[in-house]
């Protein structure tokens, strides 16, 4: 069992394949954090130590116990205005305007299988892999008990954190803070690695020694965001990627977040992480429950590339569902940055046409192709063919397509609406506004409410309608803008701050109808590339549009970053023209293509405009990604290189009998030394053949000695080398 109880119920141990985690209560019902780390097998109080800490106040209980505080203690999850002056993970208003919550145990229960959440996506298991520890306390002065959740996946490593705030009492409370993971670290000297970015440079991380004070990554944009990702790392200071201890944590949260880091007086770290508070304001009835967002928790104390092996794995496995959650993807082309809004019929059957003679398996219709959509200030919203651009309608395109062997893909962005639509003409209440203010526009176009059970009804039926009247294979859902001026008719004032998580909710609602109506469809998620780039979304889109930078040297950057919790399988990756739009830099065209193989590979130009060369490059690649895929989406993920301070951006991938190296050197200088890189993860008493020659190395010699990359030749130069296990 994963989970033992000690002590008459007061001491519990959750033990995975290679950690433990450690609590106990206390004389005083005080659940208080022991242990997350290594497994011991011992009892790591002796570790502990309370002095009396001046102005760290004492609970009643405790008389004149001065070394007893909930302020120097480390607990399990804290409430606010009860003595702890450090992050609460819950803060809870009362009827009588009081905001103090002393939490103390109540009992605790064990069950087979991984608890589900209601409402909200989560890691999913059944009774042979996982077990779920409930651990009840109560307030002592009020009815607010809070349930803390412990998923727990025994041989992935992975313990998951939720919360369920209960109202047992006869008044309504309201929630102001309520975080899913608080976690109280007593020891160690810890980096935080957070991930960080802007719009087309996403998820870049930043890792920095904790300072006494609080260090924050947060968003209250209503998205996770460009510029913050849900995700953060705990390191041992000479922790790298193969040895030292790191703790890592991801929110399966797609909305407004917070992750917040204190380095205590005591030189504690306590790090909590869930819904951002700013903005929200829950009512709870009596009688009620208000559940929190999961969040996945692991240790690894084999260096950072450990602990991402354990989030490729649940979330491959146990977070993404459905047809695509495992097997290979279709290589794609999306006209976009072919076309943007300039095209009709005649012309995307000429790029579907070329691109099917040249291997590929589906063509994605992007913006552009509804309502009156000539530019990004009009259309949204109205989710019918424009017959101006697709003469024929939408049955008779997608027909075209298949009769040259290919799969049909659409975008569409359902959130959203503009104000030159018929749908805001006739339903300008659907807009998500303030009454009497002027709305904030992104790219010019407004949020529908999808708080309210009407808009959803409506989002739901258009959007079936569409996918029900073709042969539709896959369908790219954006999100193009942050959301401001929360408020909703559908709430009163006083309960306005519950708009945003309720947002989140239907948006779960909205996608979980659609992917179980349409299961052999594959969703991708996307919000302006990778603003809504989370583990959340992962539940019902088995990949995301990493970001709206398709440079291939930036990709390696954004695909570095985003590879610390985020699987391959999950990464939208494609090949763009050159000069890149974005950057107007120009890569060889193979760089490009190993770049996007590190993702769902695909397409994004008009292969019409390559000369033959090109296009037999193009058909090879096709060819090679399809030979290489179950390996680059199944196998173990190495980052051997940091892009941002190295010299080239490497990677590997690496199964039972291959390993894959991708990437590419970025400068070729006179007279150059060939670069070295030294691989890891294979077994070092085999023999590895190097794929186009007659060398053969042994797995030690490859990873202690490294291999020799090829003589470059321009800059951006491609690196591919496919090994073999004899």
């Amino acid at each position: 069992m994963a989970i033992k109880v000690k002590c008459q119920g007061k001491e519990f141990y959750i033990k995975t394949l290679n950690t433990m985690y450690q609590m106990k209560v206390d004389e005083f019902g005080v659940l208080r954090h022991i242990w997350y780390g290594a497994d011991t097998d011992c009892d790591m109080e002796y570790l502990l130590d309370y002095p009396d800490v001046g102005f760290s106040g004492n609970i009643y209980d405790a008389q004149n116990r001065r070394n007893y505080s909930l302020d120097t203690l480390p607990l399990e999850y804290s409430g606010a205005g009860a003595g702890d002056f450090r992050c609460p993970a819950a803060e809870i208003v009362h009827s009588d305007g009081s905001n103090a919550l002393d939490l103390r145990f109540q009992s605790y229960n064990i069950k087979k299988g991984k608890y589900s959440i209601e409402g909200l996506p989560s890691v999913y298991a059944d009774e042979a892999e996982a077990e779920t520890l409930e651990i009840c306390l109560k307030d002592t002065s009020s009815g607010v008990q809070v349930v803390l959740k412990y998923g727990v996946l025994e041989d992935q490593d992975i313990i998951t954190r939720s919360t369920v705030i209960c109202n047992t009492g006869d008044t309504p409370v309201k929630i102001k803070k309520a975080y899913s993971l608080c976690l109280d670290l007593p020891y160690g000297d810890w980096d935080w690695v957070h991930f960080h970015g802007r719009h087309t440079m996403e998820r870049v991380p930043e890792r920095a020694p904790l300072i006494h004070g609080i260090q924050e990554s947060s968003s209250h944009r209503g998205i996770p965001s460009h510029q913050q990702n849900p995700a953060a790392l705990l390191c041992s200071r000479d922790c790298t990627e193969s040895e030292g201890d790191c703790i890592g944590a991801v929110l399966m949260y797609s909305g407004s977040f917070q992750t917040k880091v204190e380095y205590s007086q005591l030189n504690q770290v306590r790090m909590v992480m869930g819904i951002n508070p700013e903005l929200f304001c829950w009512e709870l009835n009596a009688g009620d429950k208000f559940y929190t967002p999961e969040v996945i928790l692991s240790f690894s104390s084999n260096g950072m590339e450990k602990l991402s092996h354990s989030f490729h794995n649940v979330i491959r496995n146990n977070v993404c569902k459905g047809k695509y959650k495992l097997i290979e993807r279709p290589v794609l082309i999306n006209n976009w940055e072919a076309t943007y809004f300039d095209f009709n019929e005649e012309r995307l059957i000429d790029i579907a046409k070329h691109a099917s003679e040249l291997g590929v398996d589906m063509f994605v219709m992007d913006d552009g192709w509804f309502g009156k959509r000539d530019d990004d200030c009009s259309g949204l919203g109205d989710w019918f063919v424009n017959k101006s651009k697709l003469n024929g309608g939408l049955t008779q395109l997608v027909d075209k397509i298949k009769s040259y062997g290919m799969k049909f893909g659409i975008w569409i962005e359902p959130e959203m609406v503009s104000e030159d639509s018929d749908l805001y003409r006739a339903h300008p209440d659907w807009a998500i506004q303030i009454p009497g203010r002027k709305p904030t526009r992104g790219r010019y176009q407004l949020v529908l409410d999808i708080t309210r059970q009407d808009v959803r009804d409506y989002v739901y039926k258009v959007i079936s309608d569409i996918l029900n009247s073709a042969d539709i294979s896959y369908v790219k859902w954006d999100m193009n803008r942050s959301i401001s001026d929360w408020y909703t008719a559908s709430l009163p004032p006083e309960r306005q701050g519950e708009m945003q998580h309720r947002y989140v909710l239907g948006l779960y609602e909205l996608l979980d109808k659609l992917t179980s109506a349409f299961p052999e469809i594959l969703f991708e998620g996307c919000c302006g590339g990778g603003g809504r780039f989370d583990a959340g979304i992962l539940q019902y889109c088995p990949q995301i549009w990493c970001s709206d930078d398709t440079d291939a040297y930036e990709r390696t950057i954004i695909q570095y970053g985003t590879s610390f919790f985020y699987p391959i399988s999950t990464v939208g990756s494609h090949v763009s023209t050159v000069p890149n739009h974005q950057t107007g830099r120009i890569t060889p065209i193979e760089t490009r293509a190993v770049t996007a193989m590190s993702g769902s590979f695909g397409y994004e130009l008009d292969l019409n405009t390559l000369n033959d060369k090109e296009k037999a490059a193009v058909k090879e690649q096709i060819q090679r990604f399809k030979e290489y895929g179950s390996l680059i989406h199944g196998g173990k993920y190495y980052r051997l290189s940091n892009p941002s301070k190295d010299k080239f951006a490497l990677w590997s991938f690496v199964s039972q009998d291959e390993v894959l190296v991708h990437g590419m050197v970025f400068r070729t200088e006179p007279n150059m030394l060939r670069c070295n890189v030294k691989l890891r993860g294979l077994d070092p008493n085999e023999k590895y053949a190097l794929n186009g020659s007659d060398k053969v190395y042994t797995g030690k010699a490859l990873m202690e000695g490294g291999v020799l990359l090829p003589k470059t030749r321009g800059d951006y130069f491609p690196v591919e080398l496919y090994f073999k296990k004899l």
